[in-house]
């Protein structure tokens, strides 16, 4: 479906791949990056991890999902930096500082792409009501809380013990993403809903 698309316009075609975390979205992206470039259609795999905004913006104890829901992403800064003009122009050759999140920090991170013909941009709350009229595709990993948490407390790249990874993920972010499912039906929404619950 992506390929098909691609094909069409002047404009580099714009794709959300969107989940729960844990839900297997960066292993999609990495695999239909490798398919499509093996189709030659050049293309730019763009996280959204390092477009959070720093945590005393992004976190509050007394509403912390919803909160998170409505802070954890610098969207605008996203869309008008980097997006909006690798879509028109197809390439683009940007540094800017942004969040390195194991530490908090703000680093300088660069981002150089020619002659795009694909955005893969994949992460969380992509498909929020507000964000949805954007992509040219989306798609929506579905994924079960409790296979996610498992995937979480596997990988734990917040380097934390595994009760205080439970407790963020219990009252900050899954909180944060079934307040998403249920304010935007993001499954509901978009163009293909892949299963990855194994």
């Amino acid at each position: 479906m992506i390929a098909a698309r691609a094909s069409r316009g002047r404009r580099a075609l714009l794709v959300a791949i969107s989940g729960i975390d844990g839900s297997g979205k960066s292993a999609l992206a990495s695999k239909a990056t490798e398919l499509l470039e093996g189709r030659g259609l050049r293309t730019a795999r763009i996280t959204l991890d390092p477009w959070h905004t720093p945590w005393p913006v992004r976190y509050d104890a007394n509403d912390p999902g919803p909160h998170f829901y409505r802070h954890a992403f610098g969207f605008d800064e996203l869309f008008e930096r980097l997006i909006t003009p690798l879509r028109e122009r197809r390439s683009i050759r940007l540094t800017l500082d942004l969040i390195r999140l194991v530490d908090d920090a703000w680093v300088p991170h660069t981002y150089d792409f020619t002659d795009v013909d694909v955005i893969l941009l994949e992460g969380i709350f992509l498909l929020r009501r507000d964000l949805r009229h954007r992509y040219d595709l989306a798609f929506w990993v579905e994924c079960s809380f409790g296979t996610a948490l498992a995937r979480a407390l596997a990988r734990n790249q917040e380097g934390q013990s595994e009760a205080r990874l439970r407790d963020d993920y219990a009252r900050i972010y899954f909180a944060a993403q079934r307040h998403h499912i249920a304010l935007d039906a993001p499954a509901a929404h978009a163009d293909g809903v892949i299963p990855n619950d194994v």
